[in-house]
């Protein structure tokens, strides 16, 4: 009795799906069969069934199946094969209409040139109708030859002209840019190369020079921001910020599972240098957030501005911190003895720099100028902060000077971890005594 049952539920199931695929078929015949042979509605009913398929190349094989089993006429069918690359011209943009990036350009773009194509093909159709028949005899490959040829065209034709058809989708539609900034992620960080610490070190190395050119794009965000209070450039130097946040957390943990047992005496001194600069520049991205914040809140929010001198020496402070900033890269990368020195000798010329803009300042409060006025505790802030995040970048220099023996020290490291009395220089190394 459950065999006949088991029979029954087979017999049943094979007729509904032989009867649904009759219907279908049916069905499909009823709605081909309707086509009127005008070129523009066949191309807007093949475009139509692109974008409801999802693919342009089920909706060529599928017509090239019916117009070999003389559902549709030929003619018929290469419309529909035009319908369906417009189509995927179609489909690609609605998928980036919203596209923030430059995607959304490309796919206006492509639809250009296969909306173009589209207009050329039916308009030589009947040129095109009489070189396939002359290629093939067979319907079903005449069909996908006509797709071939579309396509082949339309990119020998138009490869010309993409920087023209690119400028004018530029020039119509800008390019939106993404609201939320791709964040800053490790690069060098290559785990595989934890059991070479030479190897290691050297991509440690590489990962803290990112972030030196990242406080370098925060320096100069802080300088637009003094020169324009643009508020939204407060925000681009926090989430900079933020980036070199994250390098050093990479960096640092990254450091951590070299062994150290594993170091020899350099390397373990090329550890401890870059631990010491990844730790420095962290805290310059926190001094830079910092300072935009309180530029926004106490100048950008009072529209306040500087005073023209007072600007002047910003602008020259600001120099000499990148410049300062690059050489002190420059000592990390290279351990340059004479560059370590000229870097040394640049702080001290930046910190009498800024004793004399801060004494200028104070003049400028004695003439009672309303712009300094208002602005004095900021501004004073300001060269502060500089003096600070220069002696950070100049710090670069101590490990190589102390290691040739030039260096003496006046005074022991402060809280900060940095030698902050002014060290003295020796030209050259003291002699040895005699044994």
């Amino acid at each position: 009795m459950i065999v006949d049952h088991a029979v029954y539920f087979q017999v049943f199931y094979r007729d509904y799906l032989e009867a649904v695929y009759h219907t279908t078929a049916v069905l499909m015949r009823v709605i081909f069969s309707t086509l009127s042979g005008d070129p523009v509605l066949d191309m807007l009913i093949g475009a139509a069934f692109t974008i409801a398929s999802f693919s342009s190349l089920a909706v060529v094989l599928l017509t090239a199946t019916l117009a070999a089993a003389k559902v549709v006429s030929l003619q018929v069918a290469l419309c529909l094969v035009l319908g369906a690359n417009l189509g995927s011209g179609l489909l690609a943009f609605l998928v980036n209409a919203r596209s923030p990036g430059a995607g959304r350009q490309v796919a206006v773009g492509n639809l250009i040139f296969k909306v173009a194509g589209c207009i050329f093909f039916a308009l030589t159709l009947p040129w095109a109708l009489d070189l396939l028949a002359r290629i093939d005899t067979d319907i079903r490959r005449e069909v996908l030859h006509f797709h071939v040829m579309f396509n082949v065209v339309l990119a020998i034709t138009f490869i010309g002209l993409t920087d023209r058809v690119a400028a004018l989708v530029q020039r119509v539609l800008p390019e939106v840019k993404d609201p939320i900034a791709v964040q800053a992620t490790p690069r060098f960080l290559d785990g595989a190369a934890i059991d070479t610490p030479a190897l290691a070190l050297a991509n440690a190395a590489r990962e803290v020079l990112r972030i030196g050119d990242i406080i370098e794009q925060m320096l100069n965000g802080l300088m637009e921001i003094l020169r324009t209070n643009d508020e939204s450039k407060v925000d681009h130097v926090i989430r900079l910020d933020d980036d070199v946040d994250r390098l050093y957390t990479a960096v640092k943990l990254y450091l951590t599972q070299i062994s150290r047992e594993a170091l020899d005496e350099k390397d373990s001194r090329r550890w401890a240098e870059i631990i010491s600069l990844t730790i420095n520049l962290e805290h310059v991205g926190d001094i830079l957030e910092n300072s935009v914040e309180d530029i926004r809140d106490k100048k950008i929010a009072h529209r306040l501005s500087f005073s023209d001198a007072g600007m002047n020496e910003f602008e020259e402070l600001h120099k000499k911190l990148v410049a300062n900033l690059r050489l002190g890269l420059s000592v990390f990368l290279n351990g340059d003895l004479k560059s370590a020195q000229t870097l040394l000798a640049e702080k001290e010329r930046f910190s009498a720099l800024e004793r004399a803009y801060h004494d200028t300042h104070l003049d400028r409060l004695a003439g009672q100028s309303v712009q300094s006025i208002e602005t004095s505790s900021l501004h004073l802030d300001i060269i502060s902060d500089m003096r600070r995040i220069n002696s950070f970048f100049c710090s670069t220099a101590y490990p190589i000077l102390e290691q040739a023996g030039v260096l003496r020290k006046t005074r022991l490291m402060g809280t900060t971890g940095m030698f902050e009395a002014r060290p003295d220089i020796v030209q050259s190394p003291a002699p040895e005594t005699a044994k």
